[in-house]
C-alpha cells in the first residue's frame, strides 16, 4: 500500500523526523549524562576512601590541584577482586561499550541485550570508581546507546532510524564526557572501519544529538574545555622534526600495544573460568604499579595528562606512560583499558615525557602523541586531530593533521576494537548480510496455492523431521533469509495484495511461535514476522523503501 505523497515529499518527512529525533535524543542523553556524572563523582569519593587515593582530574571535570595521598596497601588489596568481578560483568562476546556500539550497528541494529548492557555498565562503573584503568567515556558511551534504547520504548523507530539514533546516542554522550561535541560526532562515524571510512548517513544525525547533549550536559556543569593549555603557539621550523620524532615514538608505542594485546591467548580472555583470572590478574597488576612504583596508575590518566600539560611533569611522565601502555596490553582484551580517555592519556603521557627531554613544548608534545596514540587504537585519524584541536586551539591544527596522517599510514589497519571492518563494503549494512533464521528452517516460496499445507509448520523443527514436498536446501549464497515484523502499511492486508520488488518473495510467515506458509488468503496482523528469501541487494532496496521495523 503506497503512500498518495511523492517520493521527494516523503524523503523531506523522513529527513525531518530524523532531524527532531536526534535532537530529542541528544537532550535526552545530556540528561542522563548529569545523572551519570553525579554517580561517577560519588564512586571515586568512595574509591578514594578504599586506596586512600584520589587520582587527579581534568579541568573541564572539575578536579586539578587536589591532594592526591598515598595508595595505602590494604586498600590496593581490594583490586584484583574488582578485576576479576569486571572482567565476569562484561561478556566477552559484547566487549566494551564502544565494541558494542560498533559491532551492533554492524550486525543491522542487533544490539546486546538489556541484561548484557546493564552487567556492562555496573562493570565499567565498578572498575572506574575503584582506580581501574577505565575511562570514564565507557561508561557515558553505554549511557548514549541505552538513551536510544528508550527512546525506541516511547517512539516507533524502523530498522534504518533505530541504527542511526543508537550511533547517534553514543556521539551524545561522547561529546559531552570529551567536551568535543563535533569530535565525538566524527569519532562514531569513523570508528567504524580501520580504514579511513565514514559512514556519512550517520554524521549529520550524530552532529545533531552531540550538540544538544553537550549543550544539556554543560547547563549543569559548564562548557569548560576537557583540558586546559596554556596559549599554545605556532612551533618554530628548527622544533619540527623533534615534534614529528615525538608523533613517530607514540605510532610505535601504538602499534606495539596492539601486538602485545594478542599475546594472551583468546580461551583466556573469553567469558569462563579463565576472565576473572586475567582480570584479577590485571588488579593485582595495577595494585603492585601503584604500591611499588608510582599510584599515578591509577585511574584513566585523563588528570595526569593534565598536569603534564599544565607543566608540572617531566621526563617521568614518560615512566608513567610506560606503565599505562603495560596495563593496556593486558587490559584492553578483557574491556579494562579500551574506550578513548585511556590511550589518550597513554599517549598524552609519552609525548609529555618526550617533549621535555626534547626541551619543547610540552603541553604541544602531549597533544601530538595523545593524537598519534589514539589514531592507532582506534583508527579515527580525522577525530583525534579535531579533539586536539577542540582542546588546544586551532594552532595545533597543521600538527594534528600531521601526526594522525603520519601514524594513521605507518600503523595499517589494526586496531583495539575487534569489531571493526576493513571498509564499508565489509559491512552487512551495505552488503545486505543476512539477519539469519536457524539452521532448521528451510523453506521454499510459495508457488501456487494447491501446494500450501493445511497445517503450521514447527519453528523449531529438528533436522529431517520435516519431508514435506514444501522444504528446499539451504538457500544458495546468491538468495539469504531475512526474518523481520511486518511493515505498518501492511497490518491487516492479505498476502495476496502484498507487492514485492524483483528479487524478493516472501517464504514464511512467523506467528505464535510457528512458521506458516504465506497462503494468499492469509491476513497479516501487527504481531507477526515475516520471513524474506532475497538477494541482498534486492533486500537491502526493499528495506530502504518500507523502512523496515528492526527484528
Amino acid at each position: 500500500m503506497r503512500s498518495p505523497l511523492p517520493r521527494a515529499v516523503l524523503n523531506r518527512l523522513e529527513t525531518g523526523r530524523l532531524v527532531v529525533l536526534s535532537v530529542l535524543l541528544g537532550a535526552l542523553v545530556g540528561g542522563l549524562s548529569i545523572v551519570l556524572r553525579l554517580t561517577l563523582d560519588l564512586l571515586l569519593a568512595l574509591g578514594s576512601r578504599l586506596t586512600d587515593f584520589s587520582p587527579p582530574g581534568t579541568t573541564g571535570e572539575g578536579g586539578l590541584m587536589m591532594a592526591f595521598g598515598t595508595a595505602q596497601p590494604w586498600g590496593l588489596l581490594a583490586l584484583p577482586l574488582i578485576g576479576a568481578l569486571c572482567a565476569w560483568l562484561i561478556p566477552s562476546a559484547h566487549g566494551d561499550p564502544l565494541t558494542q556500539l560498533v559491532g551492533g550497528y554492524h550486525a543491522r541494529g542487533q544490539w546486546p541485550p538489556l541484561l548484557a548492557q546493564l552487567r556492562t555498565l555496573g562493570g565499567t562503573l565498578l572498575g572506574y570508581g575503584s582506580g581501574l584503568m577505565v575511562g570514564r567515556d565507557s561508561a557515558f558511551t553505554l549511557t548514549g546507546q541505552l538513551g536510544a534504547r528508550l527512546m525506541q520504548r516511547v517512539t516507533r523507530l524502523d530498522s534504518v532510524e533505530l541504527r542511526t539514533l543508537t550511533l547517534a546516542g553514543g556521539a551524545a554522550a561522547l561529546g559531552a564526557v570529551l567536551h568535543a561535541p563535533l569530535a565525538a560526532a566524527v569519532l562514531v562515524a569513523e570508528v567504524l572501519y580501520r580504514r579511513f571510512e565514514f559512514e556519512f548517513e550517520v554524521v549529520m544525525p550524530c552532529v545533531l544529538a552531540a550538540v544538544a547533549g553537550t549543550a544539556v550536559y554543560g547547563l549543569a556543569f559548564g562548557f569548560t574545555p576537557l583540558f586546559s593549555l596554556p596559549d599554545v603557539q605556532v612551533p618554530a621550523a628548527p622544533q619540527l622534526p623533534a615534534f614529528f620524532l615525538v608523533a613517530l615514538v607514540a605510532t610505535a608505542m601504538g602499534w606495539l600495544s596492539l601486538l602485545a594485546c594478542q599475546v594472551l591467548p583468546e580461551r583466556w580472555t573469553r567469558d569462563g573460568p579463565l576472565r576473572p583470572v586475567v582480570g584479577a590478574v590485571f588488579g593485582a597488576l595495577t595494585a603492585a604499579i601503584a604500591a611499588f612504583s608510582t599510584p599515578a596508575v591509577l585511574g584513566d590518566g585523563s588528570g595526569w595528562m593534565q598536569l603534564g600539560a599544565a607543566g608540572f611533569l617531566g621526563p617521568e611522565a614518560a615512566g608513567q606512560g610506560a606503565w599505562r601502555w603495560l596495563l593496556l596490553a593486558i587490559g584492553a582484551r578483557i574491556a579494562l583499558g579500551g574506550g578513548v580517555l585511556p590511550s589518550v592519556a597513554v599517549g598524552g603521557l609519552i609525548g609529555t615525557g618526550l617533549g621535555s627531554l626534547l626541551g619543547i613544548d610540552t603541553a604541544v608534545a602531549g597533544m601530538v602523541g595523545a593524537v598519534a596514540f589514539l589514531t592507532v587504537t582506534l583508527n579515527v585519524p580525522l577525530a583525534a586531530g579535531l579533539l586536539a584541536v577542540t582542546w588546544g586551539g586551532e594552532t595545533l591544527l597543521p600538527l594534528a593533521l600531521v601526526a594522525s596522517g603520519l601514524a594513521h599510514t605507518l600503523s595499517g589497519t589494526s586496531g583495539l576494537v575487534p569489531t571493526q571492518l576493513g571498509a564499508r563494503r565489509d559491512s552487512p549494512v551495505h552488503a545486505g548480510g543476512p539477519a539469519w533464521l536457524p539452521d532448521t528452517v528451510r523453506l521454499r516460496p510459495r508457488r501456487t496455492p494447491a501446494a500450501a499445507p493445511s497445517a503450521p509448520v514447527p519453528y523449531d523443527a529438528p533436522d529431517g523431521t520435516l519431508q514435506e514436498a514444501d522444504l528446499l536446501p539451504p538457500p544458495s549464497s546468491e538468495r539469504e533469509l531475512y526474518r523481520r515484523a511486518v511493515p505498518p502499511s501492511w497490518h491487516g492486508a492479505r498476502m495476496q495484495v502484498v507487492s514485492l520488488p524483483p528479487g524478493v518473495e516472501i517464504v514464511g510467515v512467523v506467528r505464535d511461535g510457528t512458521v506458516r506458509l504465506p497462503r494468499p488468503q492469509l491476513r497479516l496482523t501487527p504481531s507477526d514476522e515475516l520471513v524474506f528469501l532475497a538477494r541482498p541487494d534486492a533486500y537491502a532496496a526493499l528495506e530502504g523503501i518500507l523502512r523496515l521495523p528492526g527484528s
